[in-house]
């Protein structure tokens, strides 16, 4: 089976060598060749890693069957939600998956369905929380008086209406008004396709 292998470290300061070496001794003992090695050295918390985004693309050409790393979260940090989405565009692409420290996280593995049920269930969880602070910041927002949404614009209708009596064009009436044409139309509620 032809591996590949994924270790990061946060920063510039650390390097990924002790990773590495026991992913390639733990690839070797499975009997998997390694074909590719990818090391960043930034954050977890974003998908924006050179290394990270280029294993990706050689997952999605199939230039390996499993990708090996350290831990989930050498893999990323950017969540449960993100976290599945990447294993999942892996296993999409036919790439299964290991964790070297985490052996339940193996995608080859008999347990595999149920890792992957609870780790959706977590994900499902944190997209409602996410959806609830939401809420509560826009309400706490509203109480302290903080207008959300598109300003509303008071339209003189009438000036508007008088502007197109006289025969003046939608382009004229909005120079003249200071409004935009769709808004200028809709308040004489005329057809957008008038001239």
């Amino acid at each position: 089976m032809k591996a590949a292998i994924y270790a990061r470290v946060s920063t510039k300061d650390q390097d990924c060598h002790n990773q590495l070496l026991q992913l390639r001794q733990f690839a070797a003992s499975q009997g998997w060749a390694v074909v590719a090695e990818y090391s960043d050295e930034l954050s977890g918390s974003t998908s924006d890693r050179p290394q990270f985004q280029a294993m990706f693309q050689a997952a999605s050409r199939r230039e390996f069957d499993i990708l090996l790393f350290w831990s989930l979260d050498r893999l990323s940090r950017e969540g449960v939600l993100d976290t599945l989405q990447h294993l999942n565009r892996l296993t999409g692409y036919g790439v299964a998956w290991r964790s070297y420290t985490e052996q339940y996280l193996d995608s080859t593995g008999m347990f595999r369905d149920a890792v992957i049920g609870i780790l959706a269930a977590v994900a499902k969880q944190e997209r409602v929380r996410r959806s609830e602070r939401t809420r509560a910041g826009l309400e706490r927002a509203r109480a302290n008086g903080k207008q959300l949404g598109r300003r509303r614009v008071a339209v003189d209708s009438s000036k508007i209406r008088s502007l197109r009596d006289q025969g003046l064009s939608w382009e004229a009436v909005s120079k003249l008004t200071g409004y935009k044409r769709s808004t200028c139309q809709r308040a004489v509620q005329e057809p957008l396709g008038c001239s």
